[in-house]
C-alpha cells in the first residue's frame, strides 16, 4: 500500500471502506453534539453514540461484504483490553451499577470500538487529514459559540474575571480548552510541517478560531498547555535558538493582558476565595483520604461523588463528580488496573507517535508530532482538571489512537 500524499489521488482512494469512512468524519464532527440526548425506553443516548454505532455498523457491513480480514494487533490492543477489564470491575464495584455500566459504554466501549474501526479505514495520510478535520469542524462550532457568549457579556459588562465566564454547549468554560487545545497542537504541527499547500492555510484558519475561543475562555489549564505546547514546537525545530526566547516573550507579554494577568492573580493569592489552586488540594486531600481506604478498586464509575463524601470532613466543600487531576480520575474511576492501563496508553502513543514523527512515511510526520503534542495538552491540563471523562474527550483520545495506529500501518506497508 502506498501512502496517499496528494488529495486529488486520495479522493482515488475511497474505495475501501467508503461508507464508514465517511461517517466516521461524519462522527468526528458531531462529537460536541453528545449534548443532544434523548431515550428509546429506559436507555438514554445521545446524537454523538448515535453516529459512533452508525459508524461501527456500516464498518462491519462493509469489511464483511468486501471479507476484509481485520488486524487486531496494535500497539494499543493490549492496554485497550486491560482498560475495558478494569472499566467493567469498576462498573460492578460502582454503587451506581446502572449509571456505571452507562459510563463504561459511553466512555470506554464505544471509543475503542470506534479506534478499531478508525484504525482500519484511515489508510493514508489524506483520510487522516479528513478525520482531523472533522474535529476541527466540530470543535470550531463549539469554540466560535462558546466566544460569542463571552463577548456578548463583555460588550454588556456583565464578565466577571474572578469566576468563571458563561459558557454555551458545555457546562464549563474549563471543558472549552479541554478539547480544544489537543487540537491545536495538531493544527500548529500540521501549519508548520505539512507539505500538501491545503493543509496549511485550514490549519490557520482553524489555529486562529480555536485559540481566540481558548484565550476567551480564561481556563489557565488551557493557558498553561498551550505554553508548554508552544515550547515543545519551538525545541523540535532548527531555529530552536531563535524560537525559544520569542516563545518566553511572547508567553510573558500574553500573561500580562488584563484580563488573563486578572485572571491568573487569584491563583497567586491563596487568602482569595476564587484561588481554585486551594480547592484543588482540599479535593486531593480528600480523595487520597478516601484511595488510603480502598485501593485497589477506587469508588468506581460513577462513584466518586457518593465515596467522597465520609472524607469531606470539612476539607472539601464542592460538590464534584471527579477529583480533578487524570491520576486521581482514574484511580478513582476505574481502580489501580485501570490506572495502570490507561498510563500505559499513554506511554504507547507517545512511543508509537514520536517514532512515526522523527522516521515514518514524510506524508505522516506532520500528523504524528501534533498527535505527540496532543497527549501533552492531556496530560498537563489534566494535572488540574478532567481530561477523559467526557463523551467528547473520550472520542478524542481514542480518535488520535486510531490515527496514531493508522500512521504505524502505513509505515509498515512502505517497507514492506
Amino acid at each position: 500500500m502506498r501512502t496517499e500524499t496528494n488529495p486529488e489521488r486520495g479522493l482515488t482512494a475511497l474505495g475501501q471502506f467508503p461508507i464508514s469512512f465517511g461517517l466516521a468524519g461524519a462522527t468526528c464532527a458531531l462529537a460536541p453534539a453528545y449534548v443532544i440526548r434523548w431515550h428509546i425506553g429506559p436507555l438514554p443516548s445521545t446524537l454523538l453514540e448515535a453516529a459512533i454505532l452508525l459508524t461501527i455498523a456500516a464498518f462491519a457491513v462493509e469489511a464483511y461484504r468486501a471479507k476484509h480480514a481485520l488486524e487486531w494487533r496494535s500497539p494499543f490492543t493490549i492496554p485497550a483490553a486491560v482498560f475495558l477489564v478494569a472499566g467493567a470491575i469498576s462498573v460492578l464495584v460502582s454503587p451506581e451499577h446502572v449509571k456505571g455500566l452507562g459510563l463504561y459504554r459511553a466512555y470506554l466501549v464505544e471509543p475503542i470500538a470506534f479506534y478499531f474501526v478508525l484504525g482500519h479505514v484511515t489508510q493514508n495520510a489524506w483520510r487522516a487529514r479528513v478525520i482531523l478535520g472533522g474535529l476541527a469542524a466540530g470543535a470550531s462550532v463549539a469554540g466560535i459559540a462558546n466566544a460569542v457568549v463571552i463577548l456578548n457579556a463583555i460588550r454588556h459588562h456583565t464578565l466577571n474575571l474572578a469566576l468563571p465566564p458563561p459558557v454555551v454547549i458545555y457546562n464549563t468554560p474549563n471543558a472549552v480548552a479541554l478539547y480544544l487545545v489537543p487540537l491545536i497542537g495538531i493544527a500548529a504541527s500540521l501549519f508548520l510541517y505539512d507539505r500538501d499547500r491545503w493543509v496549511r492555510p485550514l490549519s490557520a484558519l482553524f489555529l486562529a478560531i480555536s485559540l481566540g475561543a481558548t484565550f476567551l475562555s480564561l481556563s489557565r489549564g488551557g493557558y498553561f498547555a498551550l505554553a508548554v505546547i508552544a515550547l515543545i514546537l519551538a525545541v523540535v525545530n532548527r531555529y530552536r535558538w531563535y524560537l525559544l526566547p520569542a516563545v518566553v516573550v511572547l508567553g510573558v507579554a500574553m500573561s500580562r493582558v488584563p484580563a488573563i494577568a486578572t485572571r491568573m492573580a487569584h491563583e497567586f493569592n491563596l487568602s482569595d476565595p476564587n484561588n481554585t489552586f486551594v480547592s484543588r488540594l482540599n479535593l486531593w486531600e480528600a480523595t487520597l483520604r478516601m484511595l488510603k481506604d480502598r485501593p485497589i478498586f477506587g469508588s468506581g464509575l460513577f462513584g466518586f461523588a457518593r465515596g467522597i463524601q465520609p472524607y469531606r470532613g470539612g476539607v472539601y466543600e464542592e460538590n464534584l463528580i471527579y477529583p480533578h487531576n487524570f491520576v486521581l480520575n482514574m484511580w478513582t474511576e476505574t481502580g489501580l488496573l485501570g490506572l495502570a492501563a490507561f498510563l500505559w496508553l499513554l506511554v504507547q502513543t507517545f512511543r508509537v507517535s514520536w517514532k512515526g514523527w522523527t522516521s515514518g512515511p514524510q506524508s505522516w510526520r506532520a500528523i504524528q508530532l501534533g498527535i505527540v503534542l496532543a497527549m501533552v495538552a492531556i496530560v498537563i491540563h489534566g494535572l488540574v482538571d478532567v481530561p477523559y471523562f467526557k463523551n467528547d474527550l473520550a472520542l478524542e483520545f481514542w480518535t488520535f489512537l486510531g490515527l496514531a495506529w493508522a500512521g504505524t500501518r502505513a509505515a509498515k506497508a512502505e517497507v514492506g
